[in-house]
């Protein structure tokens, strides 16, 4: 690389800090914690142990669960000994993400109530005209076309039948 020539990370303006490493790998660790104490838990109660036929159904996801267990120990342990304040993710970061996290959920939900055609057709149609600045007529095209071509392979070719909504109900689907 060019001395003149910067690379992406050096032209980004830092901003403040939402979360420093050591916050993340404290609720990282401390979360991997919890989920394999339910996982040890749940598998004791479902037979961890060795019988006439070998192991029953909890032996190896027990174990399982112990190994992660002693694994987030040692990262909360580190975490809390190295006390490392970088930035993990910065606020002008945390906005990149929420602008696809933000929408993805509002889709997820979307699915529930107009089905996965509809909700997908506007999903994509509003990220190609919002994000990628397409034009209006490209993003609806492009979204619907999609949309038939799954709903001819999933629906028609495959018979395999995905949430619908009311328009799906209404031709009859």
């Amino acid at each position: 690389m060019n001395p003149s020539e910067t690379s992406a990370d050096e032209e980004r303006e830092h901003s403040r800090a939402v979360i420093t490493i050591r916050n993340a790998e404290i609720l990282v660790a401390i979360t991997l914690g919890v989920v394999s104490l339910i996982t040890i838990w749940s598998n004791y109660q479902l037979g961890a142990g060795w019988s006439s036929y070998g192991p029953d159904a909890g032996y190896f996801p027990l174990r399982l669960g112990v190994v992660i267990l002693l694994a987030s120990i040692v990262v909360l342990v580190h975490a809390i000994r190295d006390n490392d304040q970088t930035a993990f993710l910065e606020i002008a970061q945390a906005r990149l993400v929420a602008v696809i996290l933000l929408p993805l959920i509002v889709f997820v939900f979307a699915i529930a109530y107009l089905g996965i055609y509809v909700a997908s057709v506007i999903f994509i149609a509003a990220f190609m005209l919002f994000l990628g600045k397409f034009p209006w007529w490209k993003a609806a095209s492009v979204s619907i076309i999609m949309m038939l071509v799954f709903f001819f392979v999933f629906e028609i070719q495959f018979k395999v039948p995905l949430p619908k909504g009311p328009i799906e109900n209404w031709l009859g689907f």
